[in-house]
């Protein structure tokens, strides 16, 4: 009986360390001046995926937003609306979520002239707390650092991927006692022309009063400038003795 080779026998790979072919390209903000509110206190906003998964007409496009420290651990087979993978478990209980799908046909490449080529993370509120609703695109928790990356499944399979974005920083609002009114000269100019400008407005309230004051008390002072005159009437006299007298006759 021939023995067992010294060798152990080869173990099946884990499906979580399947990798999807990397197509190169690493999602980013955009960058257009002419657009507000590039990043915000919940969003963010991408680049389009342009001419990037050429070739996956099959697949579905997904963005996956993780927290910084996430990326290492996502794995790319956890099916997107799952609980694994939902909006509402964000940031507590699910570290990456999957929001965002589209088909190549909604990333045509070229870009026809005059498209808005970006994407808005976090822009959906109404289904931000709806359980039905795992993919939503809801608005993001805290400023972050958040990454991102474009993820394509033909069915459950990842077939392509781009690399993890850089970290995204948002807005944080500051508090209203780290706030200066008097840490620059431009702040001291405001001062003096809002000093200025109330002033101003002090003096001219005064003469309005005034003006209102003097015209009531004219008024009530017996001015027969507009009282209403009052009608005369002319009585009319008949000299009587004229008709009960016969008339002369000479």
């Amino acid at each position: 009986v021939r023995g067992c080779s010294g060798g152990s026998a080869p173990s099946a790979t884990p499906s979580w360390l399947l990798t999807a072919v990397e197509v190169g390209y690493t999602p980013a903000l955009n960058k257009n001046p002419s657009l507000e509110g590039l990043t915000t206190a919940s969003t963010f906003v991408l680049e389009q995926p342009r001419c990037v998964f050429e070739g996956y007409n099959n697949a579905d496009i997904w963005l996956v937003v993780a927290l910084d420290k996430a990326t290492s651990t996502f794995n790319n087979t956890a099916a997107p609306g799952t609980p694994e993978t939902a909006f509402q478990g964000f940031p507590d209980s699910v570290p990456a979520y999957m929001t965002l799908n589209a088909t190549l046909a909604n990333y045509p490449c070229p870009k026809p002239a005059g498209d808005i080529t970006v994407l808005r993370v976090g822009s959906e509120t109404s289904c931000a707390q709806d359980v039905t609703r795992p993919t939503c695109n809801g608005p993001l928790p805290g400023p972050g650092p958040y990454r991102v990356k474009f993820l394509a499944l033909e069915g459950s399979e990842p077939v392509a991927e781009t690399t993890w974005s850089a970290p995204i920083m948002l807005r944080t609002a500051k508090p209203p006692s780290s706030i200066s009114t008097m840490g620059s000269g431009h702040s001291a100019g405001m001062i003096a022309l809002t000093t200025i400008l109330s002033i101003l407005f002090a003096i001219l309230l005064a003469g309005l009063v005034a003006m209102l004051v003097f015209w009531g008390s004219d008024s009530c002072g017996g001015s027969s400038t507009f009282s209403k005159p009052e009608s005369v009437t002319v009585r009319r006299y008949n000299t009587h003795h004229v008709y009960d007298q016969p008339a002369a006759r000479l």
